[in-house]
This record gives structure tokens, sequence and C-alpha cells, in this order.
């Protein structure tokens, strides 16, 4: 018997089973998008709570649980931005149960928490598969703040009936967090990618939240909880794992936003529809990515005087296929759009852009030769800016790269000017996970210890999971250890970006500025 799609795409109902098409209605069915005015705060900011239960695989919990909601700890907050960083903030955390009506408390003081803003909760359900892993279920909860004032320092705690984080006993895991100001002279971002659960990766949050971000990228592979990331069902896989890592990352993503991407271990292919139903329970990112039905990890948002693009390199990808064209080229058609409209936009000087396999790294994965085909056109057409990947676990810096060559020489201190001489690529995937090499015979070269500069052999993926051999000029700078990228964007008469490669113990090995023509 058919099924009528009610909504489906066609595209995404030809790829999914009878069960996942249910599943999909299912939820969609029940998903309801209600609109709280919670108040005004001090400040004259409002604050409006958006329940939004996710339409793709995550299902609303149950009311009622059998274990007190004294008892239940809430754990696991990060914070993401809404599409406008100065005026909304959504608050994310992790209940080991599901529980009543639960809430985020907000003010202006941490010792007057008198807002309060509803949440809603998603029921997140892995089947178990006997002898190999037991059945899981997750319940993630997420508040939306609208209304807020820019450049404003808010206090919060969550909670929910029987638990209130204002209450005597509770009021130590009230945080703090801070909107965007309106036009800030200069501002601190960092990024990295493929992190995971591991001393490394907890060591990555304290080094960076020691350069004191206005916010984090993270350029996907986020947790590992599937160990083989090739998106399919017979990859290892353990649900439980995010527990561990959003545990893990309590300490610095409870208070500074955590902006996430969707690497290839982020396919997680259990959950529909295209593996991405995890993310969406986990996840409250912003919701202005391509329509209809979009993915989580795509979307834009601008802070400052830079904007900000997410992409899912998965739908691109010719090294790991599992979703290659699941968009049907909508995501590619929006990022379009989105870089004419961000260039158009009055105060925006720059551009960055991240994602999760490379366009240019001679490190185990190499370069992603559907990601040059898709995506670099329109990068040099709009002259973007700063190009982040992850997904080699190294740091790898190129020169600036036109027409596939280097355009300009950037050596360590350098500078360089996007309007003309092409276009500075990172890999920063040092963020945890274990570290790959560079190939054989290349050394390292970094700041306070840079070798020789010559061409290196490597190569790039071409479709059909074929790699195609290449000698490369543009490999400038490359680093073998855990590291994180600090940029720090400045305003004004002459708008610059400092970018600076950090080791975990914070010694630089890298860094240069990128200036756009006057």
């Amino acid at each position: 018997m058919d099924i009528p799609d009610f909504g489906i795409p066609p595209r995404l109902a030809a790829r999914m089973s009878m069960a996942e098409q249910y599943e999909y209605l299912r939820t969609r069915l029940v998903s309801r998008r209600t609109l709280v005015t919670a108040g005004a705060l001090a400040g004259g900011g409002l604050v409006t709570g958006c329940s939004r239960t996710s339409a793709k695989s995550a299902s609303p919990a149950p009311a009622t649980s059998a274990v007190r909601g004294a008892s239940v700890v809430p754990f696991g907050r990060h914070l993401a931005f809404g599409a406008d960083p100065r005026t909304q903030m959504r608050i994310s955390w992790q209940v080991p149960f599901a529980v009543r009506k639960p809430f985020v408390r907000i003010g202006t003081r941490p010792d007057q928490l008198g807002t309060r803003v509803d949440a809603d909760i998603r029921h997140l359900h892995t089947p178990g598969v006997q002898g190999v892993r037991p059945v899981v279920e997750q319940y993630y909860v997420h508040a939306a703040l609208d209304g807020l004032t820019p450049g404003t320092t808010y206090y919060y705690g969550v909670g929910h009936d029987g638990r209130d984080p204002a209450a005597p006993g509770h009021r130590a895991a009230i945080t703090p967090f801070r909107t965007a100001p309106t036009s800030p002279a200069k501002f601190v971002f960092t990024a990295f990618g493929d992190q995971g659960v591991s001393q490394a990766g907890k060591a990555s949050d304290n080094a960076l939240l020691k350069q004191d971000p206005a916010f984090h990228l993270h350029a996907g592979d986020i947790c590992y909880a599937d160990g083989n990331g090739t998106g399919k069902t017979s990859d290892g896989y353990d649900a439980r794992e995010w527990d561990r890592f959003l545990k893990q990352n309590d300490p610095v993503a409870r208070s500074v936003p955590w902006m996430v991407t969707t690497g290839n271990h982020d396919m997680e292919a259990w959950y529909s529809p295209d593996g991405y139903g995890g993310q969406y329970a986990r996840f409250a990112l912003p919701d202005n990515g391509f329509d209809p039905h979009g993915a989580p990890g795509v979307y834009a948002f601008t802070y400052g005087n830079v904007g900000f693009v997410a992409l899912d390199a998965n739908d691109v990808s010719y090294e790991i296929p599992a979703n290659l064209g699941y968009s049907g080229g909508r995501q590619t058609a929006w990022l379009e759009r989105k870089l004419k409209e961000l260039r158009a936009a009055k105060g925006v000087d720059f551009v960055v852009v991240f994602f999760h396999h490379c366009a240019y790294s001679t490190s185990s994965h190499a370069s992603d030769g559907g990601i040059r085909a898709a995506w670099l056109p329109l990068f040099t057409k709009y002259q973007v800016d700063l190009v982040i990947n992850g997904h080699n676990h190294v740091y790898e810096r190129t020169d600036a790269v036109k027409g596939g060559r280097v355009g300009r020489a950037v050596p360590v201190g350098g500078s360089t000017d996007p309007t003309r001489d092409g276009i500075v690529y990172v890999t920063a995937g040092g963020g945890g996970r274990n570290l790959y090499a560079f190939p054989s015979g290349v050394r390292d070269s970094y700041e306070g210890h840079v070798t020789r500069h010559g061409a290196v052999d490597s190569f790039h993926w071409a479709k059909g999971q074929h790699n195609v051999a290449e000698t490369v000029e543009w490999s400038r700078v490359r680093y073998t250890g855990f590291s994180f990228l600090r940029v720090e964007a400045e305003a004004g008469t002459a708008p610059k970006l400092k970018v600076s490669a950090l080791a975990q113990s914070g010694a630089r090995i890298d860094h240069f500025e990128v200036r756009r023509g006057r």
C-alpha cells in the first residue's frame, strides 16, 4: 500500500522506508509551536518562550514520570544563538527522565530570576540490538528566549515541576550569558572540529574558555557516538556517548553559545530523516536554513560586522556519499542567496563560512572534490573572507587560494585581501579526537618552528569515492597537535580579522590578518 506524502518532500520520501515515513508523519502531526509572553525584564527586554518540538524524529516526552521531580537533576546545558544574537538565545539541557513542565528562570541579576519561560522536551528513542547495545531513552529540553536586550548579561537557571533553580540549594547552578552588542568595536570567537569525549576534548574546552569568546564554532564530528562515520546503520553506535559529551562540555557550553554544524560522524542513521533526527533532538540552532525541511547544521547569523554561514558538507561530499545530494541542490541555492544577502548587508564587513569536510587539506582525508565543485565558485564569486573546516585531525592553513592555486603567499604573521588575493582555508580539526598525520616526509611548519616551504604530494576525492593525486603548493602552516582557532574581529574605518591558532597550552602556532580592499 502506498503512503500519501502529506507534505513529505518527494526526494525525501523516496529515501525513506515505510517505517521512517510513518514516524516522520507521526511526529509532524504531534508537533506544536506555541508562543508564551513571559513579561518584561529589567532593561526593557521582552522574553518570549517558544516551545518547538522537532518535526523530524524526536517526539514529545511523556508528561509524567515515575521519578519525583525533585530527584531529577538537569545536566548538559548548552547555549546557541537564534538567528539574531542580539535578541535571541536558545537554552538547552538534558534530563535523565521525563519531567513535568520544564522551564527556565531568567533575570539580569543572579538573585532576581523573576521571569519564567516554559520549555519543551524532545524525547529521543534509540532501539537496542541484542548483545550489542541496550535501548536508550534520552530527554532533551529546549527554551527559546526572544526579545532580549542587546549587549546585556543575563543569568538563568533550568528546572521543572519539583525543582526550582531559584530555590535555596539550587542557586549554585545559576549561570550567566551575554547577548551580542548592537555594534561591537571588536569581539573574539573560537573554532574547532572533531572533539569527542576525552581528556583532550575537555582540555580544549578549558583552553578556549580562557579566551573569553563571545561564542564558539564547532565544525562537526561533535561527539563520535557513531564511531565509524559512514552514515550507515552498520556503523558502531552508542547513544550514551552523548550523555558523556554534554556533561563534559557543560562547564563551557552553558555560558558560551555553541554553534555546531554537521560532520560525517553526526549522520546517525538510526534517526530519520537522513540520520539527523538526533541532532534535531539535542540542539536548538537557528532555523533559517534552506526550506522546506532543511537540515539542523545549515543556518546563518550575524554578530557585529561578521556574517557566519554554517553548511552541511555531507550533502556534497564525494568521499563519504551516504547523504550525497540529499537536499536536491536546495542547500547550495540557499548558500548563494545567503552570501549575496550578506555581501549587500549594511555593516557586514566579513563573511565566515564553516563546515566539516575540507576543501583544501593534505592530511589523512585530504580534500573533497565535491565541496570544490559545488561551493568554491560561490565562495569566489562573493569573496568569502575565511573558511573553517574540521575532518582532518590536525591544524593546517593555506595561503590565499584563487582558482585552485596560490593567489598570494600568506606566511605566519602575513596578511591577505580576499578582494584580490583569494581565500584562506583553515583546517581546525584538533579539537580532541585522536590526531592524524601529514603525508610521509612532510614536516610540520608553524610559528616558532617554520620549515622550508615546498610542494606537497596529496590527493582529492572525486565522484564515486575515487581519489586523484595532486601536488599542491598552498599548504602553508601545518601542526600535528590539539589546537583551536581564535579570531578577533575589529570594526571601524579599517576593519580586520586577526586570526590566530593556539595549541591547548595557549602557545600560538599561527597568526595572520584578513583585510578587505578599500
